[in-house]
């Protein structure tokens, strides 16, 4: 007797699973996770990532299990472990949901692909995140992915499994070449995503509005929902689903910060797949520029003396570094700090994106290479069609931790300088120095560069490239491509523009 194999990637789940779910209605099904060296050994990848997909991968073989089942792991590359499958026991069809990932992602569907074909095995993708594969151009986007939001949930009633093996998720042990697994870290799982879920719904969801650009609110305003959307131990459906039937529920004077903040949270959701649509449309984009009239432009002065200032925390600017030192420690970071970290990379220490995103992907735990991929690069100015946007880290903190709190939580230095000098405590007089056993240079990390004077310098490099003719004849063709065409509804547009007002972060 034959059965569907199920390829679980990044879908770590047994609710709303589409490859599960249909494949089950063909007859008896097999699940399968890889664990692929080759992937592990990308230098985007972390001890962080495998640990979190570990502890759901338990999550998920207990439900499988509670059906009469399980999940079986296997290591190898994935050719390597389809022909071991095939040779002891062959499969009707392959069921998988559709991955939008990186240059080495996409290389081996490829070759999956092919593989499939040569055996006469049919191969079913399902679409994920309300992403659409072959899209020509933005057009029609938006209403596809409320098609996709609007379709029910698909999860099997009962699940027929061809056979049950003893259960290997406990042995899982991660590749050697592994490190970066943060102590403070979220703990993967569904169970722990659905309490984190409700969490937000039910009450988090009020400071939502004005609480997610400050890294001090943010760390409980924000969902905390992406590392378990990126991993996929809650599908994007449901997320939004649950959403939009709290704001029904919500009709009191009283819910109205809730209502707006679940609002402007949904918004948010449908910036998610937008982002990772790019990268869908154009693989590739992980490796080289979106807009190619940029190739050259900071590759060949890459200053590696600043990048290692930067992975180190010891640019000199306080936010920035406490931002490193948080993010090292818990694999977290709010979305304003996350562009301001990109944008002082990009403009005052003018550091290419590509090397400066590996890092950065080793240190989210929310790593989403479609999401990655877009913001390294409309961050850095390469996208040919943004605004260029760049956050001082001296005015951010002035605006989103007046009072030092976050600096002084990760960096123990700031803690005995005087409120004075919280935001430059390079300008720290000698005498205070001397006095406080903080020596600017030595334990005290005196600016890479001059922000001010670095910034300057790069504006003009980069609007030089930017008037180039060839440069703006292609602007179009992206614009075309990849810009979104959203229309948004009469209350979206009411709530941006309060947002606007207060200067809150909505859309």
């Amino acid at each position: 007797m034959s059965y569907q194999l199920v390829w679980f990637k990044r879908d770590l789940r047994w609710e709303d699973h589409a490859a599960l779910a249909l494949s089950a209605t063909l007859g008896p099904i097999r699940c399968i996770y890889i664990i692929e060296p080759t992937l592990w050994l990308q230098p985007d990848m972390a001890l962080q990532h495998f640990e979190f997909i570990h502890e759901s991968l338990k999550d998920l073989d207990d439900e499988l299990r509670n059906q009469g089942g399980g999940i079986e792991v296997f290591t190898g590359e994935a050719l390597e472990v389809f022909n071991q499958i095939w040779r002891t026991d062959p499969f009707f069809s392959l069921h998988s949901h559709m991955e939008t990932g990186t240059h080495f992602s996409y290389q081996r569907d490829h070759e999956v692909a092919k593989w499939c074909h040569t055996h006469d095995v049919n191969w079913h993708e399902y679409p994920q995140f309300g992403v659409v594969r072959g899209l020509e151009n933005r057009n029609l986007w938006q209403a596809a992915w409320e098609a996709h939001m609007m379709a029910p949930i698909e999860t099997p009633t009962s699940l027929r499994f061809w056979k049950t093996n003893p259960s290997k998720i406990l042995e899982m042990a991660p590749p050697k070449n592994l490190t970066h697994n943060p102590s403070q870290r979220q703990q993967g799982g569904r169970k722990r995503a659905l309490f984190e879920l409700d969490s937000f719904l039910t009450s988090r969801s009020f400071t939502y509005r004005g609480g997610i650009s400050s890294p001090l609110s943010a760390q409980t305003s924000c969902s905390r929902l992406s590392a378990y959307l990126a991993w996929g131990s809650l599908s994007m459906r449901e997320v939004v689903n649950q959403t939009r039937q709290k704001i029904k529920e919500l009709d009191t004077p009283d819910t109205y910060w809730q209502k707006a903040g679940l609002s402007a949270f949904l918004s948010r959701l449908y910036w998610h797949c937008h982002f990772i649509q790019k990268l869908e449309s154009e693989p590739g984009i992980d490796w080289h520029n979106v807009h190619r009239g940029y190739d050259g432009l900071r590759e060949e002065s890459f200053n590696h003396d600043f990048f290692e200032a930067l992975k180190a925390g010891k640019t000199g600017w306080p936010l920035v570094d406490s931002c490193v030192h948080m993010l090292n420690e818990t694999g977290w970071l709010n979305f304003r700090m996350r562009a301001m970290l990109v944008t002082v990379a990009a403009y005052p220490l003018w550091l290419h994106w590509r090397p400066v995103g590996e890092w950065l992907a080793t240190r989210f735990l929310d790593y989403e290479p479609g999401i990655h991929w877009s913001q390294l690069q409309m961050q850095s100015g390469t996208t040919g069609i943004n605004t260029m946007r760049i956050y001082n880290p001296i005015k951010q903190a002035q605006d989103h931790d007046p009072q030092g709190k976050f600096v002084r939580t990760w960096l123990p230095y700031m803690r005995v300088v005087p409120d004075t000098y919280l935001f430059e405590p390079y300008h720290l007089p000698q005498s205070l120095q001397n006095e406080f056993g903080l020596q600017v240079g030595q334990h005290l990390p005196s600016p890479v560069v001059d922000f001010t004077l670095a910034t300057r310098a790069a504006k003009i490099r980069f609007l030089k490239r930017r008037q180039l003719p060839e440069v703006k004849i292609v602007k179009k063709q992206i614009i075309d491509k990849h810009s979104s065409r959203k229309h948004f509804s009469k209350r979206e547009k009411k709530l941006n523009s309060v947002a606007k007002k207060n200067n809150l972060e909505l859309f």
